[in-house]
């Protein structure tokens, strides 16, 4: 039986299809149920239309995406994931999380998973992270069950607080995570 993911879209538009190509590569492995945060799933944008990223997590992952509180609440006391993977991760949901936030489907789905010690594994993609989401990247850096695929500045010279989860180490970090290992953030 395959290891069970929830893989969780939040609002970094720019990296949703990068996102969705590792969720493809994932589904090859991984038995995947989406998530899409409020914003995702109603927001569209000059990278695409938000029926088209709920309609393509489906198809991706054979099951409709997770989209409210209701949905993702069960989550925990069910045992529904191995993993819970959000992937981009904004610097809004980070804060959210790292405060203890729950007003969605993507934060409630942490909060059940993490209610019976479920890993988190977070792929990082925002403009603040070295500015105003810093305080909640070195909060969840500290917390147990939270782990990161390992970061990057994308554009130093014009983003200089940006930071983005390296896409070639996605993989191996969701093998780490599930370990209960941090690779190394900035390597």
């Amino acid at each position: 039986m395959p290891p069970k993911l929830g893989f969780a879209l939040t609002g970094s538009f720019c990296t949703l299809r990068p996102a969705l190509s590792a969720m493809e590569t994932l589904a090859r492995d991984w038995e995947i149920t989406p998530l899409l945060s409020e914003t995702v799933q109603s927001t569209d944008t000059r990278f695409g239309p938000a029926a088209f990223w709920r309609e393509e997590a489906a198809r991706l992952c054979g099951r409709a995406p997770m989209l409210t509180i209701p949905d993702a609440e069960p989550i925990g006391p069910k045992g529904l994931f191995d993993l819970l993977l959000i992937c981009p991760c904004t610097g809004n949901t980070l804060s959210k999380l790292a405060r203890g936030i729950t007003d969605g489907c993507v934060t409630m789905a942490v909060k059940s998973h993490r209610r019976r010690g479920g890993t988190v594994l977070v792929a990082l993609s925002t403009n603040d992270a070295l500015s105003g989401s810093a305080p909640a990247l070195g909060t969840l850096l500290d917390r147990k069950g939270f782990f990161f695929v390992p970061l990057y500045q994308d554009d130093p010279a014009n983003k200089p607080n940006s930071l983005k989860y390296r896409e070639d180490a996605l993989i191996p970090a969701l093998g780490a995570a599930l370990a209960g290992r941090q690779l190394p953030l900035f390597a």
